[in-house]
């Protein structure tokens, strides 16, 4: 009996090939769709799994209130880290490194390279997951000038990773360091990334600055013992640094790094958002999906009950049960899906490299996992069993005596479902074509802002060796060229956060008031460079930089933003003084405002800055404005041989600055072109079914359309008619979407502070595009049928 109905089943598919296609081909797209969607979202969830003891290590941040706001970070005090674990009993171990990646040149023979990496406590190989290849975790750190290195670090350096342990490497041209050990590399998929790793004591030594309570600089990591309440500790952090620091507003907390990667979003000092929204967002995307596809095979199955109403009948009337025909028709289903899951393998396949270029990952399809083949399995019996079971249920309840006395079944009850089910199609789709737009129109936004500097030709050239001190000459030998307009020195990158304080006070500032401001030291080129206006006062100049007494005070003489003059007053802020809290004898005197510029977060609005003289050996990078009007590439390769000249043994190191800006959009800009690519496949799968649909219909309306022909019914009157149906779907799914969408969007784009308005427009152009699509869709079926001759279709009645 089973061997019968696969026959009936193939005979079926095969008798039906368009049909068969359709289903088949729309259901792959689907099972495909979804399948990228669960790689992407598997690999998200995977971040720092592989690590043993992700359960017990802990991340401290550090909660700071201010007047309008609380600001978490993850700079900590030094002695925080020896404090912990002193005092708190439930600390295993804790590990001090240096704040984000540190760069440094390298130097093996003739060759000089730079690499990021950072400073850490030995620690840091007990309490994450680093697999030695060479060398000894115990005692890697038992010199002080040692360095561990990854696998692909050492085939940078020295061309090898076999036998790399005691060899001597130059570092930035000043020290020798030996190689201590040698690690496997550390996995995409890890919160923490390096190419090396120095001991922590290193950068101790370089900064006094470090041993007081006062000043937050590093990163501190904590392992919690078995069993341990992170909570109880955290009650215990709350006012630990106040009782060695009482004017201190820092208030540390522990995060586990089960949630770096996917939690980390944090709003007036709690945990809010971050990346698990989206993970959630396009797993429920791909469900979205898989049933859209399914919805086409309900659609056709259905629509085409009158082909396979004789069969049923004829099945009934030799002892076939309902259960049997269930289990027949349900088996067909899961035939289409297994062919259309073996042809979304292929698809995936084919497509998965793109698919990584636009996520920038290495996901593999791992059909030798038994998780993967598992899900496979999983998807395609779901698909089967959903897209099969209201048809199966439909056409097994058919009455055998109308069938075979050729009664004409009755369709209202399914042909309403079948209309609900495209506008679900359709509503999905309109809905996915609505976010893509609002997601680009946001990303848009931002990027077109008024930054408050030009960051269109700007040059962003780390400073090595003694490029600093020689800058004067350097620039000059640039704008010599004609190729560079300006040059300037930072202490800090323009778009990063930089340094920052809230102990500065002025005249007028309310009693217990907490403001963060930001500080950065320059040269005075640096606002011409960068495309900052002085709006009142003057900019800042060399004389500046000394220090003048006055009344046993040291002063300073400081530009300041607007937005930090609109703190200090009403009044013109120009001469008027700042002081440290700490120091009341060290002040600043206001002598210019710039205008507000935005750095750090490119959605937020920036805090207050003040602006000084930079001294050379506390300049961390050179700006550079290029001549537009000249050619940029060989504008490059003159600032090249310029700074070479100047300083050799250092390889040129440099980004454009609207590049790096660019960089602050990666996940918003995957999002969208995840949103569009989804989107389009959504939509054609909703063609799919909805072409299918048009050929029935037309199918079988083709002896009324005779009718209409023979009496003078014109070709576009019948196109009109047979497409005004499902024109009146399309309509229903945009009253469906539109509110949806707009409420689903307005909720998105309240987690950014700086954002686009939602304007009618989108709807307009996303309920035309749906229209116009699916008239497309439904015209090659409808014009079809009215160029038909009518005599073919009427010579049988």
């Amino acid at each position: 009996m089973l061997k019968n109905y696969f026959k009936t089943a193939f005979r079926s598919l095969y008798k039906n090939k368009g049909y068969s296609f359709l289903n088949i081909f729309g259901l792959a797209i689907g099972i495909a769709c979804a399948s990228f969607i669960f790689l992407w979202v598997e690999n998200e969830l995977s971040y720092d799994q592989f690590n043993t003891k992700k359960d017990q290590v802990y991340l401290t941040m550090v909660n700071q209130p201010y007047d309008k706001s609380i600001f978490t970070h993850t700079s900590t005090q030094a002695p925080l880290a020896a404090a912990m674990q002193s005092e708190i009993p439930g600390i295993a171990q804790t590990c001090r490194t240096s704040e984000g990646e540190t760069s440094m040149l390298f130097s093996v023979g003739d060759r000089s390279m730079y690499a990021s990496g950072k400073y850490a406590e030995p620690s840091l190989f007990s309490m994450f997951t680093l697999s030695f290849m060479e060398g000894n975790a115990q005692i890697a750190f038992s010199q002080l000038h040692s360095l561990v290195i990854t696998q692909s670090t050492a085939l940078k350096f020295f061309g090898t990773d076999r036998n790399v342990v005691g060899k001597t490497i130059r570092v930035d041209n000043k020290q020798d360091y030996v190689v201590s050990g040698l690690i496997k590399d550390i996995p995409r998929n890890s919160s923490m990334q390096f190419e090396w790793v120095a001991p922590f004591q290193i950068t101790y030594n370089q900064n006094p600055w470090m041993k007081s309570w006062d000043n937050s600089g590093i990163t501190t990591y904590v392992e919690l013992k078995p069993g341990v309440d992170p909570e109880a500790v955290n009650k215990q952090l709350k006012n630990f640094v106040q009782r060695r620091a009482p004017q201190s507003i820092s208030h540390p907390f522990l995060f586990n790094m089960k949630s770096w990667h996917l939690h980390w979003g944090f709003e007036n000092g709690k945990q809010v958002g971050g990346q698990i929204e989206y993970v959630n967002l396009f797993a429920i995307i791909a469900w979205i999906i898989l049933l859209i596809a399914c919805i086409n095979f309900m659609n056709l199955a259905t629509a085409r009950s009158e082909k396979r109403a004789r069969e049923v009948g004829v099945r009934k009337v030799l002892g076939a049960g309902k259960k049997m025909l269930i289990a027949q028709f349900i088996g067909e289903a899961l035939i289409l899906a297994f062919a259309a899951s073996f042809l979304a393998v292929l698809i995936i396949t084919l497509t998965l490299p793109f698919f990584n270029i636009l996520v920038q990952q290495q996901l593999t399809l791992g059909l030798d996992k038994p998780l993967h083949i598992g899900a496979l399995l999983a998807m395609t019996l779901i698909c089967g069993l959903v897209a099969g079971s209201y048809p199966s249920f439909y056409l097994s309840s058919f009455n055998p005596v109308f069938v075979l006395k050729g009664v004409k079944l009755k369709d209202s009850g399914a042909a309403f479902i079948r209309k609900a089910l495209v506008v679900i199609q359709f509503s999905v789709s309109i809905i996915l074509i609505v976010g893509t737009i609002v997601i680009y129109q946001q990303i848009q936004h931002v990027k077109s802002r008024n930054l408050g500097l030009n960051k269109d030709n700007l040059l962003e050239v780390a400073v090595h060796g003694s490029l600093a001190k020689n800058f004067i000459p350097v620039k000059q030998d640039m704008i010599n060229t004609g190729y560079v307009v300006n040059a300037a020195l930072s202490d800090h990158t323009t778009l990063g956060d930089g340094n920052n304080t809230d102990k500065l006070s002025w005249e007028g500032k309310a009693a217990g008031s907490k403001v963060l401001v930001s500080g950065r030291s320059v040269t005075p080129e640096f606002f011409a460079t960068s495309g900052m206006h002085i709006i009142e006062g003057r900019g800042l100049q060399v004389p500046d930089s000394l220090v003048a007494t006055e009344n046993s005070s040291k002063i300073t003489n400081i530009v300041i933003t607007r937005s930090m003059a609109k703190l200090m007053g009403k009044q013109s802020p120009i001469n008027k003084l700042l002081y440290n809290e700490g120091d009341p004898t060290m002040k600043l005197r206001v002598v210019g405002v710039v205008n507000d510029y935005v750095y750090g977060n490119m959605y937020g609005t920036p805090d207050p800055v003040i602006f000084n003289i930079v001294q050379p050996k506390d300049a961390y990078v050179m700006y550079v404005k290029l001549n537009g009007q000249k050619d940029i590439t060989k504008g490059v390769a003159e600032i090249k041989n310029i700074v070479s000249r100047y300083n050799p043994g250092y390889p040129f190191d440099y980004h454009f600055v609207d590049d790096q800006f660019n960089q602050r959009f990666l996940t918003e800009t995957l999002i969208s072109e995840l949103s569009r690519v989804f989107a389009l496949l959504a939509i054609i799968i909703s063609c799919l079914g909805l072409f299918g649909l048009a050929a029935y219909t037309a199918e079988r309306r083709i002896k009324e359309i005779g009718i209409r022909k023979v009496l003078g019914a014109t070709v576009t009157g019948i196109t009109t008619l047979l497409s005004l149906d499902f024109l009146q779907l399309i309509g229903v799914s945009c009253l469906v979407a539109f509110p949806l969408a707009y409420l689903g969007m307005s909720q998105w784009l309240n987690n950014y502070e700086y954002r686009v308005g939602i304007n009618w427009w989108v709807f307009a152009l996303s309920g035309g595009a749906a229209v116009i699509i699916a008239m497309l869709t439904i015209s090659f079926q409808s014009i079809k049928a009215a160029l038909a001759n009518p005599v073919n279709s009427l010579k049988n009645e």
